[in-house]
């Protein structure tokens, strides 16, 4: 890193030389790229309210029994499939959009449970299938309804019947090293805490998730974008990433921000545009930014996580996280050409 360090200093030097205004146009480019998405949609918009709002209304359903009742209605559906009951708990968790706490609290139940790593594998691809941030789906339920998609038909397709349906088919092709395995005593995950402090601490910790996680990690995408475009090469990005994207049925826009920023931004932006936008693309945009993404949970967030709390290792977590998202876009894709006449 020293010659690296060296390089660096010199061609700064040299930058400042021959082109002062280089290094300055450069910054520029980069403030420019952030500024618009972290102040007037995160700090002043509704998306950032609406985050904050959205962790309390989950939180709220976690304190009623929500994911309790999640619990008891899909694990015992894992005996028909031979295999360890307790691969589904993460992605009952997620359901309300926690995927961090998916990890770290259902990563030791795995192990204590006796869960295989073909098992542990299944169970971080079939947890990437649900969105990680409880404001994503509502943000999401907001753009379905503004162009007249039926949410229901939509929401238990993509959200619930993953679930049981992802371990079932990589149970049979990719990871077959499972067992059967019925848990004694169902863990709880409903708290005892008193529901004023519940509302409370559940505004504080949206508050956290906005200022401390999303904001920043948006930051650090839009920095990166514009670099990138300030040298030229981010519209050929672009381009492909779209190109892409409609083969898919996905909206290019809200696509891009779901896969490389945040899907509760992709969802904030597609709630505004939704309108305008053709219903299928809409339905395809859901359906992607209700899952692990973005990239930067899938190949750092995740793998950190389950490495911590699991028998897997960083590389084998990132694998199968890498792989649910491969599937979330099939899903995408396959779901959009299959309701399309039906709903629209």
């Amino acid at each position: 890193m020293e010659f690296v360090g060296v390089a660096l200093v010199i061609s700064s030097l040299l930058v400042l030389l021959i082109s002062p205004g280089t290094l300055a146009g450069l910054f520029n480019s980069v403030v420019d790229r952030v500024f618009p998405t972290v102040v007037n949609v995160f700090l002043t918009g509704t998306v950032g309210v609406a985050i904050i709002v959205s962790v309390i209304i989950g939180r709220t359903l976690e304190r009623l029994g929500f994911t309790d009742a999640l619990m008891r209605l899909f694990i015992p559906i894992t005996k028909l499939m031979k295999i360890n009951s307790s691969v589904v708990i993460p992605s009952i968790y997620n359901i309300l959009g926690d995927i961090n706490a998916a990890g770290k609290i259902a990563g030791p139940i795995l192990v204590r449970s006796g869960a295989t790593k073909d098992e542990q594998k299944i169970a971080v691809a079939t947890m990437v299938q649900s969105q990680q941030s409880f404001s994503t789906f509502m943000l999401g339920l907001v753009a379905l309804t503004a162009v007249g998609v039926n949410a229901f038909v939509i929401v238990v397709l993509a959200v619930f019947i993953p679930v049981i349906f992802v371990p079932w088919l990589l149970s049979k092709t990719i990871y077959r090293n499972t067992k059967a395995v019925k848990l004694e005593d169902l863990p709880r995950f409903t708290p005892e805490t008193r529901f004023l402090p519940t509302l409370f601490n559940a505004a504080r910790e949206g508050a956290e998730l906005l200022f401390l996680l999303i904001i920043p990690a948006v930051a650090v995408v839009f920095a990166v974008i514009g670099v990138l475009d300030y040298i030229g090469i981010w519209s050929s990005i672009e381009s492909g990433l779209s190109s892409v994207l409609l083969a898919l049925n996905i909206d290019p826009e809200t696509g891009i921000l779901s896969i490389l920023a945040s899907p509760t931004l992709a969802m904030g932006t597609l709630a505004e545009t939704a309108s305008s936008l053709d219903p299928q693309l809409v339905i395809g945009s859901f359906i992607l930014a209700s899952s692990g993404l973005p990239l930067s949970t899938v190949f750092g967030q995740i793998p950190v996580i389950w490495a911590a709390n699991s028998d897997l290792t960083e590389k084998e977590a990132m694998g199968a996280a890498a792989l649910g998202i491969a599937m979330r876009l099939i899903t995408a894709f396959l779901l959009v050409m299959i309701l399309s006449p039906i709903l629209l």
